[in-house]
């Protein structure tokens, strides 16, 4: 099965939400940068799924993650799942990302092709 090729970076999650008041009550909303890559990623994921013929998954589903980052500042892999877990659910590819059971695989530079690789398996 061919891997999902998400180009660049997700966000993580200091980066994902700001503060903002909303009726006289604080809540955190999605940044624009956030939001434009949720979009981005719902659809390629989207295209992925039909592409591949991949069913939604209703079980649990392992979501192996391969990151190349764009240079070699320091970086936390696990930080940006809650942004990939959850635009993968948008997608279509498990219907509640409870029951994604994410692997991370590897992680290096790659300056020239950022880029998040994922591969699916439904959980027998």
């Amino acid at each position: 099965m061919n891997r999902l090729i998400l180009p660049g970076k997700a966000p993580s999650v200091n980066h994902m939400y700001r503060n903002a008041m909303v009726r006289g009550r604080r809540i955190k909303i999605k940044t624009p940068v956030a939001e434009a890559w949720f979009t981005d990623t719902i659809i390629r994921a989207s295209v992925w799924r039909k592409t591949n013929q991949w069913s939604t998954a209703t079980g649990k589903v392992i979501v192996r993650l391969w990151f190349y980052f764009p240079d070699a500042r320091r970086r936390d892999t696990h930080n940006t799942l809650k942004a990939i877990m959850d635009a993968l659910e948008d997608a279509g590819i498990y219907t509640d990302d409870k029951t994604a059971l994410p692997r991370i695989m590897d992680y290096e530079v790659d300056r020239k092709n950022p880029r998040i690789e994922i591969e699916f398996e439904k959980f027998i």
